[in-house]
């Protein structure tokens, strides 16, 4: 297993840095720049994807047919990384959630020209926004789909859809929505996937659900169903395939999250590390100061774990692997890492972390998720467990 990144990657790698260095980082000092919810407004996004894409630094992830670079998982492991060194990073290159998840779903499953030009190519053009439908309010399903209540009944070629959903993410506003609900009470086969169009009848957004950290665009909404009818031929696979629809989405999904977070940390980092080297404290520079060091190394080791995991599990679903165990760990150590980065940039820079002078409160805020989306840290562990006690020694077996 050798990490180590290709020319082309590599050039790409340095590319997004100054890309990032030179057009984003400097928008995060500008209170002109941001929206009422901590994002950049849709006016900054705007010019700065027209940037990314005039230097050929657009859409990582999709295939080169659809107008993307096509760098596989160890690429995208690499170059999220370096785009997420400020957390509007993403957005320029089109590789934030929730659109990069539903953009890696949709590539892997639709199967005709046709449906690609319809729900694919418009997202990846960035012409509209999406989101993804799962979770439910109290009684229904968050870690544990089975408890979807949110019921599909078909009636002739259409689905009519009824129930509720709640923090879905980048709702508001988003155009294309991959939703899942109940169409039996079969085991494993309870749920089925559909897509729909904003503009249809039959749902609305109930609330924008306040929440603690900065927000996607969009937010996280709670959204209401009454008699939605989807055309059949807007399902995703077979009638039943709903979990493995969600399963193929959130594998990589969670991974992604895992690569833009270490870029965040990194970040937390350097702007600690610059600050304890001019900080004078009793006679010295703080970063000279054992205890401080202690600090920033331990911090610098947990991130450079949390690569090694991240780009081991990217490697193994680049060689078709599930990954699901190493998504779990990764996913578990670099959440955590996040949450510790910041807080300890928080505590080294003192009163200046503490306040908006810095882009660590904002990050602080935002890490607290991190530990929640896409399945709890304990869901993990749960996973993790139960790969050990069924797979025993092989559990720690090298390669696929």
């Amino acid at each position: 297993m050798d990490f180590t990144l290709s020319p082309e990657i590599e050039s790409l790698r340095l590319k997004v840095r100054a890309f990032v260095s030179e057009h984003v980082i400097p928008l995060e000092s500008q209170a002109s720049a941001y929206d009422a919810h901590e994002n950049l407004n849709e006016a900054a996004v705007a010019e700065l994807r027209r940037l990314a894409k005039a230097q050929g630094l657009w859409a990582f992830q999709m295939p080169h047919t659809l107008g993307g670079l096509e760098v596989g998982v160890q690429g995208m492991a690499a170059l999220y990384e370096e785009a997420a060194r400020s957390p509007f990073g993403p957005l320029a290159f089109h590789c934030a959630a929730p659109d990069d998840g539903n953009m890696i779903l949709l590539n892997k499953i639709l199967k005709t020209d046709a449906e690609k030009q319809r729900w694919l190519v418009p997202l990846i053009n960035g012409e509209v926004r999406s989101a993804f439908a799962m979770t439910e309010p109290e009684g229904g399903c968050g870690s544990d789909p089975s408890l979807t209540y949110t019921r599909a009944e078909k009636h002739g070629d259409v689905w009519r859809i009824n129930g509720r959903k709640w923090f879905i993410t980048g709702a508001e506003g988003a155009q294309t929505f991959i939703l899942i609900a109940r169409t039996s009470n079969e085991d494993r086969r309870q749920l089925t996937a559909f897509l729909f169009d904003a503009q249809q009848p039959g749902w609305r957004i109930e609330r924008r659900i306040p929440i603690m950290g900065p927000e996607e665009h969009g937010g996280h909404c709670e959204l209401v169903f009454e008699n939605l009818e989807i055309p059949d031929q807007n399902r995703l696979l077979n009638v039943g395939d709903g979990l493995k629809v969600t399963q193929i989405r959130l594998g990589t999904a969670r991974l992604t999250h895992c690569m833009r977070w270490l870029g965040l940390a990194k970040r937390c980092m350097e702007i600690a590390a610059e600050y304890t080297r001019e900080r004078m404290s009793f006679g010295i520079p703080l970063a000279q100061h054992e205890g401080v060091q202690w600090m920033l190394g331990d911090v610098a080791k947990n991130i450079h774990t949390g690569r090694l995991l991240t780009m081991h599990a990217a490697w193994k679903l680049d060689q078709g692997d599930f990954a699901r165990k190493e998504i779990s760990m990764a996913k578990i150590h670099v959440a955590d890492t996040l949450h510790q980065a910041a807080d300890t940039a928080i505590q080294l820079c003192g009163a200046k972390g503490y306040s908006r002078d810095t882009l660590l409160e904002w990050i602080y805020r935002y890490a607290r998720q991190a530990r929640l989306v896409d399945g709890a840290s304990e869901i993990h562990k749960m996973v993790l467990s139960r790969a050990y006690l069924e797979e025993g020694a092989d559990f720690f077996r090298w390669g696929c």
